[in-house]
């Protein structure tokens, strides 16, 4: 059975750490915190399951702040969290029997990265992330912000998920420090290109944000999740714009770098369907239905798009050309992932009156 290391380096994070780390005890054997400069509770929950703790002096680099967690771990393998992550009792129970039976030639696991889910608890962003890694690979962090661990070797994929319950808003942190490293006369790598219009992008400076992803995807060199999810977001801009033709340049130049997406498909059916292009809308919501995210890719996933979403706008689709029976059926199927949604109970009753 090997032994695990859990890394997170924390910040006033008083209201969470406990909920992560009373969540994911039972399966480490060893709890190596890294305060950054906390000046709330933290410090005192941690101490009471038992962690190590090593200070680092906040220089606003991520992964410098990682690379100095991972140092400290002295266990086979490394579990990196944040402070506001968690996972399951299932998931706990699954983590350790990948501890009991993971072999030891496994540079990496990956697992799923909840972002987000909706009431009913249905996951509708997600990623995969390599999670645990040999100590002895000495893998690193790399980036400023939006770090990643660089991994190679053999890497596999578990069906684990770590959920991110973020509590506290981070907006304009990360923005800051991009616009401080920009000051500086540093170059962005094609990464941080992205992701520094990514920062402007949610901080609503959509023209901006515009110029930066155009220039990211003019490089050329960026990784194809992050091409795509840059046209996606151009979309958006182009969107809130109300600029047409370049919301469909962005959606068919993302084609460029894949086969469709589902949430680009429903991209392509929200604009038609604003045109009250009923038929076209219909095309590229059925096609929506059809496509599953690949459950290996390491790339930002939105799950409305492949399941709920395309069938309650189908639902309006059809009803607008009058197909109510068909109408129906989609919002039915709309309803086995979000049930108690007041688009679908309305739909419903608008329904019944008519059919």
């Amino acid at each position: 059975m090997i032994s695990i290391s859990l890394c997170i380096i924390v910040k006033d994070e008083e209201t969470v750490l406990g909920r992560c780390l009373a969540s994911v005890r039972d399966a480490v054997d060893e709890i190596i915190i890294i305060d950054t400069g906390c000046t709330d509770n933290s410090i005192s929950i941690a101490k009471a399951f038992g962690a190590e703790i090593h200070k680092f002096t906040w220089i606003d680099d991520f992964a410098k702040a990682r690379n100095y967690a991972f140092s400290h771990a002295t266990k086979d393998y490394i579990l990196w969290l944040d402070a506001d992550d968690y996972i399951t009792r299932d998931t706990l129970a699954n983590l350790i029997k990948l501890k009991e039976t993971l072999a030891n030639d496994v540079d990496s696991v990956t697992m799923h990265y909840i972002l987000s889910q909706d009431s009913n608890g249905n996951t509708t962003n997600s990623l995969r992330r390599n999670r645990l890694v040999k100590r002895s690979n000495n893998f690193k962090w790399i980036g400023v912000i939006h770090e990643y661990l660089d991994v190679s070797g053999n890497i596999i994929n578990s069906g684990l998920s770590v959920i991110h319950g973020k509590l506290k808003s981070s907006i304009g942190r990360n923005l800051k420090i991009y616009e401080s490293i920009i000051a500086k006369g540093e170059i962005l790598s094609t990464r941080d290109m992205f992701y520094y219009a990514n920062e402007l992008f949610d901080n609503n400076r959509i023209d901006e944000s515009i110029v930066q992803y155009k220039a990211f995807l003019d490089t050329n060199l960026g990784w194809v999740e992050d091409n795509k999810n840059a046209c996606s977001n151009l979309v958006d801009c182009f969107n809130y714009k109300n600029d047409t033709e370049n919301v469909f340049k962005y959606i068919f130049k993302s084609f460029e770098y894949d086969v469709p997406r589902a949430d680009f498909c429903c991209q392509l059916g929200f604009k038609f369907l604003s045109l009250e292009k009923f038929n076209q809308s219909i095309f590229w919501y059925e096609l929506a239905t059809t496509l599953k995210p690949d459950e290996n890719n390491l790339g930002f996933t939105n799950h409305a798009s492949s399941t709920w979403l395309p069938h309650l706008q189908l639902c309006v689709c059809y009803s607008r050309i009058g197909k109510l029976n068909i109408a129906n059926d989609h919002n039915e199927e709309a309803a086995k992932y979000i049930p108690d949604s007041p688009k679908i109970i309305h739909n419903r009753n608008y329904l019944k009156d008519k059919i």
